[in-house]
Protein backbone atom coordinates (compact mmCIF):
# COMPACT_ATOMS: atom_id res chain seq x y z
CA UNK A 1 0.00 0.00 0.00
CA UNK A 2 2.75 2.52 1.19
CA UNK A 3 3.74 2.10 -2.90
CA UNK A 4 0.65 4.25 -4.00
CA UNK A 5 3.10 7.37 -3.32
CA UNK A 6 3.56 8.09 -6.86
CA UNK A 7 7.21 9.87 -7.98
CA UNK A 8 5.11 12.93 -9.19
CA UNK A 9 4.11 13.19 -5.24
CA UNK A 10 7.73 12.74 -4.25
CA UNK A 11 8.91 15.90 -6.75
CA UNK A 12 6.44 18.03 -4.68
CA UNK A 13 7.86 17.34 -1.30
CA UNK A 14 11.41 17.82 -2.82
CA UNK A 15 10.58 21.22 -4.96
CA UNK A 16 8.61 22.73 -1.67
CA UNK A 17 11.23 21.35 0.68
CA UNK A 18 13.94 23.45 -1.94
CA UNK A 19 11.55 26.46 -2.22
CA UNK A 20 9.96 27.38 1.29
CA UNK A 21 11.56 29.50 3.66
CA UNK A 22 12.54 27.88 7.08
CA UNK A 23 11.20 29.14 10.40
CA UNK A 24 13.43 32.28 12.66
CA UNK A 25 15.72 30.68 15.09
CA UNK A 26 13.97 30.65 18.32
CA UNK A 27 15.10 29.59 22.15
CA UNK A 28 14.47 25.67 23.09
CA UNK A 29 13.43 23.59 26.48
CA UNK A 30 15.23 20.84 27.74
CA UNK A 31 12.16 18.47 26.58
CA UNK A 32 11.97 20.16 22.90
CA UNK A 33 15.81 19.40 22.41
CA UNK A 34 15.18 16.56 23.34
CA UNK A 35 12.48 15.67 20.93
CA UNK A 36 14.72 17.85 17.81
CA UNK A 37 17.66 15.81 18.56
CA UNK A 38 15.76 12.62 18.25
CA UNK A 39 13.72 13.67 14.89
CA UNK A 40 17.60 14.37 13.78
CA UNK A 41 18.95 10.90 14.47
CA UNK A 42 15.36 9.60 12.85
CA UNK A 43 16.15 11.46 9.85
CA UNK A 44 19.86 9.63 10.30
CA UNK A 45 17.74 6.58 10.78
CA UNK A 46 19.69 6.44 13.69
CA UNK A 47 16.62 4.54 15.90
CA UNK A 48 18.61 3.46 18.75
CA UNK A 49 19.67 6.54 19.66
CA UNK A 50 16.84 8.08 18.54
CA UNK A 51 14.48 5.91 20.71
CA UNK A 52 17.49 6.58 23.78
CA UNK A 53 16.48 10.29 23.64
CA UNK A 54 12.79 10.08 23.28
CA UNK A 55 12.66 7.58 26.43
CA UNK A 56 15.05 9.85 28.47
CA UNK A 57 12.37 12.61 27.40
CA UNK A 58 9.23 10.50 28.46
CA UNK A 59 11.19 9.41 31.68
CA UNK A 60 12.36 13.56 33.06
CA UNK A 61 9.53 15.43 31.76
CA UNK A 62 6.48 12.94 31.52
CA UNK A 63 4.07 16.10 31.82
CA UNK A 64 6.03 17.77 29.02
CA UNK A 65 3.70 18.96 25.98
CA UNK A 66 5.60 17.34 23.80
CA UNK A 67 5.14 13.59 25.00
CA UNK A 68 2.50 13.01 22.77
CA UNK A 69 5.02 13.80 19.67
CA UNK A 70 7.83 11.81 21.33
CA UNK A 71 5.06 8.57 21.70
CA UNK A 72 4.72 8.95 18.23
CA UNK A 73 8.15 9.06 16.90
CA UNK A 74 9.39 6.36 19.69
CA UNK A 75 6.63 3.69 17.49
CA UNK A 76 8.09 5.10 14.61
CA UNK A 77 11.79 4.30 15.61
CA UNK A 78 10.55 0.55 17.64
CA UNK A 79 9.01 -0.08 14.14
CA UNK A 80 12.16 0.11 12.44
CA UNK A 81 13.51 -2.39 14.29
CA UNK A 82 13.17 -5.56 13.44
CA UNK A 83 11.34 -7.91 15.92
CA UNK A 84 9.59 -5.26 18.04
CA UNK A 85 6.53 -4.66 16.11
CA UNK A 86 4.53 -5.82 19.57
CA UNK A 87 6.26 -3.01 21.44
CA UNK A 88 5.51 -0.56 18.67
CA UNK A 89 1.81 -0.91 18.26
CA UNK A 90 1.82 -0.42 22.05
CA UNK A 91 3.38 2.20 21.99
CA UNK A 92 0.99 3.46 18.73
CA UNK A 93 -1.51 2.88 20.76
CA UNK A 94 -0.81 4.69 23.56
CA UNK A 95 -0.08 7.75 21.25
CA UNK A 96 -3.89 7.28 19.71
CA UNK A 97 -5.12 7.49 22.98
CA UNK A 98 -4.15 11.28 23.33
CA UNK A 99 -7.17 13.44 22.22
CA UNK A 100 -5.16 16.30 21.25
CA UNK A 101 -3.26 15.76 18.42
CA UNK A 102 -2.92 16.87 15.25
CA UNK A 103 -4.98 15.16 12.41
CA UNK A 104 -1.80 13.76 10.53
CA UNK A 105 -0.15 12.39 13.36
CA UNK A 106 -2.82 10.30 14.03
CA UNK A 107 -3.68 9.13 10.28
CA UNK A 108 0.06 8.55 10.26
CA UNK A 109 0.03 6.23 13.20
CA UNK A 110 -2.99 4.25 12.69
CA UNK A 111 -1.37 3.20 9.23
CA UNK A 112 1.60 2.31 11.37
CA UNK A 113 -0.67 0.72 13.82
CA UNK A 114 -2.13 -0.89 10.56
CA UNK A 115 1.34 -2.46 9.17
CA UNK A 116 2.26 -3.67 12.75
CA UNK A 117 -1.05 -5.52 13.36
CA UNK A 118 -0.67 -6.97 10.12
CA UNK A 119 2.53 -8.55 10.44
CA UNK A 120 2.30 -9.20 13.82
CA UNK A 121 -0.98 -11.37 12.27
CA UNK A 122 0.84 -13.30 9.75
CA UNK A 123 3.25 -14.06 11.80
CA UNK A 124 0.55 -16.18 13.84
CA UNK A 125 -1.00 -13.70 16.62
CA UNK A 126 -4.63 -14.47 16.28
CA UNK A 127 -5.51 -11.22 18.42
CA UNK A 128 -4.65 -9.21 16.14
CA UNK A 129 -7.10 -10.04 13.52
CA UNK A 130 -10.62 -8.11 15.14
CA UNK A 131 -8.61 -4.86 16.12
CA UNK A 132 -7.28 -5.24 12.32
CA UNK A 133 -11.21 -5.62 11.03
CA UNK A 134 -12.16 -2.75 13.06
CA UNK A 135 -10.12 -0.49 10.88
CA UNK A 136 -12.54 -1.35 8.31
CA UNK A 137 -15.25 0.98 9.90
CA UNK A 138 -12.83 4.10 10.87
CA UNK A 139 -14.69 7.28 10.85
CA UNK A 140 -11.44 8.48 8.71
CA UNK A 141 -12.26 7.60 4.92
CA UNK A 142 -8.04 7.51 4.22
CA UNK A 143 -8.05 5.00 7.59
CA UNK A 144 -10.94 2.44 6.07
CA UNK A 145 -9.15 2.60 2.74
CA UNK A 146 -5.66 1.69 3.95
CA UNK A 147 -7.08 -1.02 5.97
CA UNK A 148 -8.77 -2.53 3.20
CA UNK A 149 -6.07 -2.42 0.64
CA UNK A 150 -3.55 -4.27 3.41
CA UNK A 151 -6.14 -6.74 4.68
CA UNK A 152 -6.22 -7.87 1.07
CA UNK A 153 -2.71 -8.71 1.53
CA UNK A 154 -3.16 -11.20 4.55
CA UNK A 155 -2.37 -15.13 4.28
CA UNK A 156 -5.71 -15.57 6.23
CA UNK A 157 -8.41 -14.87 3.04
CA UNK A 158 -10.91 -15.41 5.42
CA UNK A 159 -10.42 -12.46 7.25
CA UNK A 160 -9.28 -10.70 3.77
CA UNK A 161 -12.26 -10.93 2.77
CA UNK A 162 -13.71 -9.40 5.55
CA UNK A 163 -12.35 -6.23 3.40
CA UNK A 164 -14.49 -6.78 0.34
CA UNK A 165 -17.36 -4.47 0.85
CA UNK A 166 -15.02 -1.07 1.61
CA UNK A 167 -12.83 -2.23 -1.45
CA UNK A 168 -16.31 -2.99 -3.86
CA UNK A 169 -17.44 0.66 -2.37
CA UNK A 170 -13.81 2.58 -3.78
CA UNK A 171 -14.89 0.48 -7.64
CA UNK A 172 -18.45 1.52 -7.39
CA UNK A 173 -18.69 5.03 -5.33
CA UNK A 174 -14.78 6.48 -6.34
CA UNK A 175 -14.17 8.50 -9.42
CA UNK A 176 -10.66 8.10 -9.78
CA UNK A 177 -9.57 5.28 -11.85
CA UNK A 178 -6.65 4.67 -10.69
CA UNK A 179 -7.83 4.65 -7.70
CA UNK A 180 -10.78 2.10 -8.78
CA UNK A 181 -7.89 -0.23 -10.61
CA UNK A 182 -6.29 -0.80 -7.45
CA UNK A 183 -9.27 -1.87 -5.41
CA UNK A 184 -9.94 -4.73 -8.24
CA UNK A 185 -6.68 -5.58 -7.67
CA UNK A 186 -7.47 -5.99 -4.19
CA UNK A 187 -10.38 -7.58 -4.93
CA UNK A 188 -8.54 -10.27 -7.02
CA UNK A 189 -5.99 -11.08 -4.80
CA UNK A 190 -8.40 -12.06 -2.15
CA UNK A 191 -10.73 -14.44 -4.87
CA UNK A 192 -11.31 -13.71 -8.25
CA UNK A 193 -15.54 -14.07 -7.19
CA UNK A 194 -14.92 -11.14 -5.25
CA UNK A 195 -15.56 -8.79 -8.56
CA UNK A 196 -18.64 -10.26 -9.40
CA UNK A 197 -21.87 -7.78 -9.30
CA UNK A 198 -20.05 -5.20 -8.89
CA UNK A 199 -20.58 -1.79 -10.51
CA UNK A 200 -18.50 1.01 -11.58
CA UNK A 201 -19.72 4.69 -10.79
CA UNK A 202 -21.15 6.26 -14.01
CA UNK A 203 -18.73 7.41 -16.26
CA UNK A 204 -17.58 10.66 -17.62
CA UNK A 205 -17.83 11.68 -14.03
CA UNK A 206 -15.31 14.31 -13.50
CA UNK A 207 -12.12 14.36 -11.16
CA UNK A 208 -11.08 16.44 -9.00
CA UNK A 209 -7.28 16.62 -9.87
CA UNK A 210 -4.70 18.72 -7.75
CA UNK A 211 -1.98 20.74 -9.92
CA UNK A 212 1.47 22.46 -9.18
CA UNK A 213 3.34 24.55 -11.53
CA UNK A 214 6.85 25.77 -10.92
CA UNK A 215 7.94 28.79 -13.02
CA UNK A 216 11.83 29.16 -12.08
CA UNK A 217 12.79 32.66 -12.22
CA UNK A 218 13.65 34.13 -15.23
CA UNK A 219 11.31 31.63 -17.16
CA UNK A 220 7.45 32.39 -18.50
CA UNK A 221 6.45 28.84 -18.84
CA UNK A 222 6.41 25.89 -15.84
CA UNK A 223 9.47 24.15 -15.57
CA UNK A 224 7.83 21.70 -13.65
CA UNK A 225 3.99 20.52 -14.39
CA UNK A 226 2.14 18.18 -12.31
CA UNK A 227 -1.33 16.83 -12.26
CA UNK A 228 -2.03 14.48 -9.41
CA UNK A 229 -5.68 13.26 -8.88
CA UNK A 230 -6.65 14.31 -5.54
CA UNK A 231 -8.58 11.26 -4.19
CA UNK A 232 -5.35 9.49 -4.51
CA UNK A 233 -3.26 12.74 -2.91
CA UNK A 234 -4.78 12.28 0.32
CA UNK A 235 -3.81 8.22 0.22
CA UNK A 236 -0.51 9.17 -1.08
CA UNK A 237 0.36 11.63 1.91
CA UNK A 238 -0.01 8.84 4.34
CA UNK A 239 3.01 6.98 2.60
CA UNK A 240 5.06 9.62 2.39
CA UNK A 241 8.45 8.80 3.63
CA UNK A 242 9.54 10.11 7.26
CA UNK A 243 12.38 11.60 5.98
CA UNK A 244 10.96 14.03 3.39
CA UNK A 245 8.10 14.42 5.56
CA UNK A 246 10.64 16.03 8.36
CA UNK A 247 11.95 17.95 5.80
CA UNK A 248 8.92 19.51 5.17
CA UNK A 249 7.86 19.93 8.73
CA UNK A 250 11.03 21.85 9.21
CA UNK A 251 10.65 24.11 6.58
CA UNK A 252 6.88 24.83 8.68
CA UNK A 253 4.78 23.75 5.86
CA UNK A 254 2.07 21.24 6.31
CA UNK A 255 0.97 19.69 2.39
CA UNK A 256 -1.57 17.59 4.49
CA UNK A 257 -3.34 21.37 5.59
CA UNK A 258 -2.80 22.87 2.38
CA UNK A 259 -4.38 19.88 0.18
CA UNK A 260 -7.53 20.14 2.98
CA UNK A 261 -7.82 23.97 2.33
CA UNK A 262 -7.51 23.34 -1.24
CA UNK A 263 -10.34 20.62 -1.68
CA UNK A 264 -12.68 23.14 0.09
CA UNK A 265 -12.88 25.56 -2.67
CA UNK A 266 -12.06 25.54 -6.49
CA UNK A 267 -11.39 28.90 -6.49
CA UNK A 268 -8.22 29.00 -3.76
CA UNK A 269 -4.58 29.10 -5.12
CA UNK A 270 -1.53 28.31 -3.16
CA UNK A 271 1.45 30.73 -4.55
CA UNK A 272 4.36 31.05 -2.89
CA UNK A 273 7.45 32.93 -4.22
CA UNK A 274 11.05 32.69 -2.88
CA UNK A 275 14.44 34.05 -4.83
CA UNK A 276 11.94 35.12 -7.88
CA UNK A 277 11.00 31.05 -8.55
CA UNK A 278 6.95 30.85 -8.36
CA UNK A 279 5.33 27.55 -7.18
CA UNK A 280 1.24 27.41 -7.60
CA UNK A 281 -0.87 24.94 -6.55
CA UNK A 282 -4.49 24.64 -6.91
CA UNK A 283 -7.39 22.06 -7.52
CA UNK A 284 -9.27 21.61 -10.58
Amino acid sequence: MKKLISISLILILILLATFIPTYSQKQFSEDEKLLNEAKVLIFDKNWTEAEKKLNELLTRYPKSSYRSQALFYLGRCLAEQKGREREAWQVMEEFLKNTDIPRTLAEEAEITSIDLAATLYNKGEATFGPLLEEKLTHSSRVIRYYAAFKLSYLKDKKLAARAVPVLKHIVEKEKDPELVDRAKIALLRISPEALKGVKEGPEGSSIRMIKIRIIEKGKRTPSVSINLPLALADLAIQAIPDEQKMELRKKGYDLDKILSDLAKSKEKLVRIEEDGNIIEIWIE
